[in-house]
């Protein structure tokens, strides 16, 4: 069941993009949606049966190249941080697929649009389950392909095609920072396997090797999560349709850098100097942020910019070693930032596509539903 939940949301996004026109729109939702509710209800029963059960699984489907020390498996490893990360995407990939079944319903695009949600979704699915660095790398640029398919997924503005370029050059800075750092840790230890390189690392005195790549594997972390520096793609994110802004911003883009970190943990133990870094790096990001939303007119980039500073949040908190309070923070944060981002898109969707919160008001009267569930989620983000 494990594997069956990461594949069938690349074969949904098949069957959608390629024989989306044989189905009709009505058959892309109904095939789409049942496939999406059965990953969802998949990844429920296997969190249940492995938190109570307390058991982890690994499989090692084939050997990929094997070039002397120079080889790769590909390979699956559900642990508890997999099987938590596996709730989050499955949820909110669900939500954003129904929500986006009504909101792009008039887009002559629609069939494009719902396939590249579910290859979003096993792309990240792929990411967070590797047992490697070389598959976790696949999942990795492959976030950053669909960010960029799905920002520009109405090329027609220019807008739209000046953010997915910003994107993708600006976390392409990071991809080749987070490359050299495999290939680093590759040349100290001979091995891609992530379970391998932390016991490899913790016999052995390699103190300034370790500074070396893990700074490396950092530029990664700030490209791909948007940290002070590298923030700057994030709030023009916001040109992709609204059920985009929601599965970027919660479940599956931005919070890669953090699930890097959080996979790499016991590594980023052994350097004091990285995690001081993580400290300085966090801090900054959600102070900045922070104050740019509050000056923000734009109501998605508010919620862009809120998101930044709650990733800061994580990344600070890595860097005092609460690994497990900043997985907590970022399943949480997944949850109610894809709330606020779907109530926006309804707000938005409601008011003739008008996004200037300076033009908005009395909202609670005409959308009342929309009101508490923005209250909820913002009492979530506060706290």
């Amino acid at each position: 069941m494990n594997l069956v939940i990461i594949i069938l949301p690349l074969i949904n996004s098949i069957l959608c993009g390629l024989f989306g026109r044989f189905l009709g729109k009505k058959g892309v939702k109904l095939v789409s949606f049942i496939i999406m509710l059965f990953v969802f209800i998949s990844s429920w029963i296997v969190f249940y049966e492995s938190n109570t059960n307390n058991y982890l699984s690994y499989y090692n489907i084939l050997n990929w190249f094997n070039l002397g020390l120079f080889n790769c498996s590909f390979s699956f490893k559900f642990d508890l941080i997999t099987i938590n990360m596996i709730i989050l995407v499955s949820t909110v990939s669900l939500f954003v697929h129904i929500f986006s079944y009504d909101y792009m319903d008039n887009d002559p695009h629609f069939l494009r649009f719902i396939s590249y949600l579910s290859l979003f979704t096993f792309f990240m699915l792929l990411l967070i389950s590797s047992s490697n660095l070389v598959q976790l790398f696949i999942g990795w640029e492959g976030v950053g392909l669909c960010s960029y398919l799905l920002i520009n997924f109405w090329y027609t503005r220019i807008q739209a095609n000046k953010s997915a370029f910003k994107a993708m050059i600006i976390n392409k800075i990071g991809d080749i920072g987070f490359l050299l750092g495999i290939l680093f840790i590759w040349l100290y230890s001979g091995s891609f396997e992530i379970n391998e390189i932390f016991l490899i690392f913790s016999n052995s005195e390699y103190s300034t090797e370790i500074f070396t790549f893990l700074s490396l594997l950092l530029i990664g972390v700030i490209g791909k999560s948007a940290q002070l520096g590298l923030h700057i793609w994030l709030p023009d994110a916001m040109e992709g349709p609204t059920p985009v802004s929601a599965l970027i911003h919660a479940a599956t883009m931005v919070t890669a850098g953090v699930l890097l970190i959080i996979r790499m943990s016991p590594l980023f133990e052994l350097s004091s100097s990285i995690l001081i870094i993580l400290i300085i790096i966090g801090s900054l990001t959600s102070f900045f942020s922070a104050t740019i939303g509050i000056v923000q007119n734009d109501i998605k980039k508010v919620i862009a910019y809120s998101t930044c500073s709650q990733l800061g949040y994580m990344v600070m908190i890595c860097g005092f070693s609460y690994y497990d309070l900043s997985l907590f923070h970022l399943i949480n944060h997944g949850f109610f930032k894809a709330l606020l981002f779907l109530s926006a898109g309804s707000i938005i969707h409601s008011l003739n596509d008008e996004q200037d919160m300076r033009k908005y008001g009395a909202l609670k009267t005409t959308i009342p539903i929309i009101f508490i569930l923005i209250t909820i989620a913002s009492i979530a983000l506060m706290g």
